[in-house]
């Protein structure tokens, strides 16, 4: 059973930048490919940011494109995501898991932003 933890949420204010990170047990983490998501109160898990096995290829929803980085380093089964300009509609909880996911959710990371 793969376990996923994530970490580096936090308050900020607009335009700071926070930088996720989520760690998965298990040996499955390298031929799997990864996403992050975020939920926030009252609304669907919504996949923002996607990286293949290898790193090579990334993909971005809209609305963090260009502000948001995924990165993965396979030999510590760990994804990142870089998050810049933060804005208020940011916040939310942050999750990673497969893209589509099919592991146990963790329990995710709270994010805030918010002057």
């Amino acid at each position: 059973q793969v376990q996923l933890v994530e970490s580096g949420g936090g308050l900020v204010q607009p335009g700071e930048s926070l930088r996720l990170s989520c760690a998965a047990s298990g040996s499955f983490f390298s031929i799997r490919a990864m996403g992050w998501y975020r939920q926030a109160p009252g609304k669907q898990r919504e996949l923002v940011a996607s990286i293949s096995i290898t790193g090579s290829r990334t993909n971005y929803a809209d609305s963090v494109k260009g502000r948001f980085t995924i990165s993965r380093d396979n030999a510590k089964n760990t994804v990142y995501l870089q998050m810049n300009s933060l804005k208020p509609e940011d916040t939310a909880a942050y999750y990673c898991n497969n893209n589509p996911p099919i592991w146990t959710w963790g329990q995710g990371t709270q994010v805030t932003v918010s002057s």
